[in-house]
């Protein structure tokens, strides 16, 4: 095998860029990020994917790749080329292959492309269709062991197919995330999410293969409570919420990973409040108007101790609201819920 590892581009948005994601410590002494990634689809959408090029070998194994995540996720794609598709894909060989992260697709401006497939060796449609659900480099994982050979790494990224500058390289191959900026599992050598690294790249000797299909832990995370379950509530069982409603909608997370979703009307134009009231630490997002793939703003804890509030101006159109326990490996427990016009 070539010596020459050909990666692909994490697309960051200019918000995310060099951005410090301090830490507060909380009451009960615990330390909690206040800039979360938030980058996962609500669960359920119907994701629109349009070609801007590509012949139709190349769009059939883009096609057929997406379809992997499909079969065991609850996601599906749509790829019937409308302009302001979720996802826009090109093919421009002299751009290498890269993709936005999940929902950062929706801050790209129609007309320009939210995903490249430059080369389609073995699983990369694969790949680039998790970055696109949110999934970020496997080998960027802070539980992986891989011991780098920074000089080298950064001597042979110089070089062909991938020409980066150091910056580059150590963005897309050498630093790791936090484990506070990301929801995670342990290393999984098998990922379709890793690429091939040779042995020369690190100090121990010891590389990585390159994974051309789905892994198990690929397919349980997919589709797992921290992503995109297929028992999860689906945009068309949404709760009806009343606007001004004279009592509070009460509502619970019954199971660990559950998330809730919930739809209203705001039958004119004008500012919003949405919150959540109760003894449960929730974490809330607003998507819309008339667009379940929209996010328009999350929160935490903007409300009384650990409830969700959310203020917006919006427009007349039905909007949706998705209610989750902060901690998805444990979390439960009873809430309440409105929405005002204020």
């Amino acid at each position: 095998m070539s010596e020459r590892a050909k990666v692909c581009i994490d697309r960051v948005l200019p918000k995310d860029m060099l951005s410090f994601h301090p830490t507060m410590r909380r009451r009960d002494g615990t330390v909690r990020a206040i800039s979360p990634i938030g980058k996962t689809w609500m669960n359920g959408s119907t994701l629109r994917v349009k070609f801007m090029g590509g012949s139709s070998q190349e769009q059939a194994i883009a096609r057929e790749q997406a379809g992997w995540w499909e079969q065991v996720a609850n996601i599906k794609f749509d790829f019937n080329n409308a302009n302001n598709a979720e996802i826009r894909i090109t093919f421009d060989p002299s751009d290498g292959a890269w993709s936005y992260i999940g929902t950062d697709c929706r801050s790209i401006p129609f007309g320009h492309p939210t995903m490249n497939l430059g080369f389609l060796d073995g699983g990369t449609a694969a790949h680039e269709f998790g970055h696109a659900l949110g999934l970020a480099h496997e080998h960027q994982n802070p539980a992986g062991g891989i011991q780098w050979n920074e000089e080298v790494v950064i001597r042979e990224a110089a070089k062909s197919p991938n020409f980066w500058d150091e910056a580059t390289t150590r963005h897309n191959i050498l630093n790791k995330y936090r484990v506070d900026q990301i929801n995670g599992t342990a290393f999984d050598p098998d990922s379709i999410m890793l690429y091939f690294f040779p042995a020369s790249w690190t100090l121990n000797g010891i590389g990585t293969k390159a994974n051309e299909v789905l892994s198990h832990m690929d397919k349980e995370f997919i589709a797992g409570a921290k992503m995109y379950p297929k028992t999860g509530t689906t945009v068309d069982a949404a709760t009806e919420l009343k606007v001004n409603a004279k009592q509070r909608t009460k509502a619970s997370i019954g199971k660990i990973g559950e998330e809730d979703l919930f739809k209203f009307t705001a039958a004119t134009n004008g500012r919003y409040l949405i919150d959540t009231l109760g003894p449960t630490d929730v974490y809330m997002k607003l998507f819309g108007p008339n667009n379940a793939t929209s996010l328009i703003a999350e929160d935490d804890d903007s409300g009384i101790d650990t409830n969700a509030r959310i203020v917006a101006n919006l427009i007349a159109g039905e909007y949706y609201v998705q209610v989750r326990h902060y901690n998805r490996e444990s979390g439960m427990g009873k809430y309440s819920i409105r929405v005002r016009k204020v």
